[in-house]
């Protein structure tokens, strides 16, 4: 018996940023896009032949992408709205870059297509839109050219393809509605997969790894008739020795395993790790069609905690009592996990050995292969195993005992704050005095270089702390005195001392550890380094009152307290899996519950708490929605905010995902205002709030921060009219979508400046 190793996909942005710092320079002047190709080149090469080197079986080609993986897929589909053809480009990649972050230059002035969240993790993709007339037809070469760049250089892949079926789940029409998918649409992707599927076949393929991740969430009849019939006729056009593996992940697929075995695919992948009791019945009740291979998840693509082997072997184990096809694989593609422990020494051995990075997964891969075709016998006498079993005999850390006694004592009233919303709203008007629609920032302004340089020279010891606070200042009083000529009504203080809106938390919580240089792709070149719960967490000192009450002593108006929230805090950090993500929540909202309550006796009457990642890990089924996770995530929001005074705003921040289907259990959070990503999503949000009689005050994004494009004052004001016609203007604040740190200096004060403007119009008009 032969166990394959397949991994579904790999990381892309290098082991030191390279795609990132290349793409980057290009998009500043300093590179050419020829420097961009090279690197896209080097970069593939090396992560082929390191795959290779590690012994997997079947390596993923075009899994790579210089921006994201489904706007590669429209463009391969020829789903490019006109908008962005008529920009004239004599490169697919300028139009891509175009279509990811907006273009406004001597080609013409166009705003980027819409981002969300991809599934339950933190990586963004594009919104793929579909214009009225469009064509859906085989558009370029990428998939084919990478295919062979590999096999030229003696390296024989797994193709790797966004399925059908995903792609038009998450297509939206123009104004970002879902589209109805007509005879002749499904005709037409289904031709151009099946293109795909004969051209690869022609190349010499042997696998191609189609991905159908919408398969693990709620499906009406109607849509698994869509993905049968779409997948009949994609799995007909399969010639010679070309073999298709339906590939699944980020849950399971148990209602519909049953149909993906009728159809005959040659290789079935399930996620084991998040999807593994219902996908393991599954394949229990229904059994395994005669030739396809299982393609068993069991290590990990989204943490990076050593694989428990004798677990991932009782899978595997479980499986080949059904069938002698196995193959293990990872879960979902390791672009979710950073590159590898190799530099992250000052973890020292007896931390280092409990984490798994990408590369040290293609070793687990490798082991688990060996480990599972291996007797009974040479498994019993394995040191591999023994070392591996050894990780997780016993407790990893001790527990705090003071930490557990304060959870043990919250009662009900601490997660309910008195008075009622609409009372504190009349005691907030009259003692913050602002104006209608009043104008304020999410919080971040521009890390520039000279800011990133200090905090570097800080940090190697060649400038002391006192010099640095200095220099926090300068930046702070800068910041407020643009921010008050603009005309701003709340302020925020820019975060300069800030690395990152949740690590610079982690460095003052204890129970967190960090890493140098574990950077996960967030989108396009966007990358963050998520730190690591290690044991309890507790805070271990004030951590934002210095800075937020220096800046409240500098001017007259509100100064907002900038704070990440508990469950923003754990999703975009490496949550322990020893204990539950809602033990982990509660720990993280009594600590910031503490810094909530220093910043009101220090004086700041409007507090942010940002929750930019609730709706990012919301269970993809709707039935497990409440039960394991929104009845715990929001209580622990109020948690952190039940406390404090009538008088105090407590602000929220959410960013880039689907708010609709959770507008009620948002406006449950009990916080007094909210802001979120709307524009890129074309305010249909608004329609969930005007139907669900939403009482939060509402700052609906105005402007794109993740494009370089300057908004004009008259962009800004049609905006802010859509936004009136669906609210309460008395509800109703005007901000951009989200923090301003990474943008540039001059189009953010530029911007800026147009809101505060367009505000001013609205305002006279009202």
């Amino acid at each position: 018996m032969t166990v394959l190793t397949s991994v579904s996909g790999f990381p892309r942005i290098g082991g030191d940023r390279e795609l990132k710092k290349t793409i980057e320079a290009y998009w500043k002047g300093n590179a050419t896009l020829a420097d961009v190709v090279a690197m896209g080149h080097e970069l593939r090469m090396r992560h082929w032949m390191l795959q290779k080197d590690m012994g997997i079986d079947l390596i993923p080609s075009n899994d790579f992408s210089y921006y994201d993986q489904m706007l590669d897929t429209a463009m391969l589909l020829n789903v490019i709205p006109q908008r962005y053809r008529d920009l004239g480009f004599n490169n697919p990649e300028e139009t891509m870059f175009a279509m990811a972050r907006g273009y406004q230059g001597e080609h013409g002035d166009v705003t980027a297509l819409p981002m969300k969240k991809w599934f339950t993790t933190n990586y963004h993709y594009l919104v793929p839109e579909y214009e009225q007339g469009t064509s859906i037809q085989l558009n370029g070469t990428a998939p084919f050219d990478a295919f062979v760049e590999a096999q030229e250089a003696g390296i024989h892949t797994k193709p790797v393809l966004i399925g059908p079926y995903t792609f038009l789940k998450f297509l939206r029409g123009a104004d970002a509605e879902e589209i109805t998918v007509t005879d002749a649409l499904e005709e037409q992707i289904s031709t151009a997969y099946e293109q795909i599927l004969r051209r690869f076949a022609e190349l010499g393929a042997t696998w191609i790894q189609i991905d159908e991740p919408a398969l693990a969430m709620d499906k009406s009849d109607a849509d698994i008739a869509l993905f049968r019939r779409l997948h009949a006729c994609i799995l007909a056009a399969r010639e010679g020795d070309v073999k298709v593996l339906l590939n699944t992940y980020f849950g399971h697929i148990a209602d519909v395993y049953a149909t993906v075995c009728e159809l005959g695919f040659d290789g079935i992948g399930l996620d084991m790790c998040e999807g593994k009791e219902q996908n393991l019945v599954a394949v229990q009740q229904h059994g395994v069609p005669q030739d396809t291979t299982l393609f068993a998840g069991v290590v990990n693509g989204r943490n990076i905690w050593r694989n428990d082997f004798a677990q991932s072997l009782g899978v595997i184990d479980a499986l080949l009592t059904k069938t002698d096809h196995v193959a293990v694989s990872t879960a979902s593609s390791l672009l979710h996990v950073p590159f590898s422990t190799a530099s992250e020494t000052q973890l020292g051995d007896d931390v280092l050995r409990h984490f798994a990075f990408a590369v040290e997964k293609l070793g687990e891969l490798r082991a688990l292969a060996d480990l599972a075709q291996a007797d009974e016998d040479a498994r019993r006498t394995s040191a591999i195993l023994a070392d591996n079993q050894a990780l997780f005999d016993g407790s990893r850390v001790s527990a705090d005992e003071a930490v557990k006694q304060r959870i043990a004592a919250l009662g009900d009233d601490d997660y309910v704050r008195h008075p009622a919303r609409n009372q504190r709203r009349t005691l907030q008007h009259e003692a913050l005095n602002l104006p209608l629609l009043p104008t304020t920032t999410i919080g971040s302004f521009p890390q520039t270089a000279q800011v990133r340089a200090e905090r570097a020279k800080l940090r190697k010891g060649t400038i002391t702390q006192d010099e640095y606070d200095e220099f926090i200042r300068t930046c702070i009083d800068d910041a407020i005195i643009r921010q008050e000529e603009l005309g701003l009504d709340v302020l925020v203080h820019g975060e300069f001392e800030r690395n990152d809106m949740v690590e610079y938390f982690g460095q003052n919580l204890n129970g967190f550890l960090f890493t140098k240089n574990a950077w996960v792709q967030s989108y396009g070149t966007r990358c963050v380094k998520p730190p690591i719960v290690w044991s309890d967490v507790s805070r271990a000192r004030p951590i934002t009152v210095q800075w937020s009450s220096y800046a409240q002593s500098k001017t007259d108006k509100p100064m907002k307290g900038m704070l990440t929230g508990p469950v923003t805090i754990l999703n975009w950090s490496w949550p322990r899996e020893d204990i539950s993500k809602q033990e982990q929540t509660q720990q993280l909202a009594l600590a910031i519950r503490d810094e909530v309550l220093d910043l009101e006796a220090a004086g700041i009457t409007v507090i942010q708490i940002d929750e930019a990642a609730l709706r990012e890990k919301l269970p993809l089924r709707r039935d497990d929605w409440h039960s394991e996770y929104l009845d715990w995530a929001v209580p622990a929001f109020r948690l952190v905010h039940s406390a404090v005074k009538p008088t105090t705003q407590i602000h929220t921040h959410m960013c880039y995902s689907e708010f609709n289907d959770i507008i009620r259990d948002i406006d449950a959070m009990d916080a007094d205002v909210i802001s979120f990503e709307a524009s890129r999503g074309d305010l249909v949000v608004l329609d969930a709030i005007q139907e669900s009689a939403f009482e939060t005050e509402a700052g609906p994004g105005v402007y794109d921060i993740h494009s370089p494009r300057i908004p004009s004052v008259e962009e800004i004001e049609d905006r802010i009219t859509q936004i009136l016609d669906k609210m309460d203007a008395q509800q109703v604040w005007i901000n951009p979508d989200c923090g301003l740190k990474t943008r540039g200096e001059h189009e953010t004060w530029a911007s800026l400046a147009n809101l505060v403007e367009a505000a001013r119009h609205t305002r006279a008009m009202l």
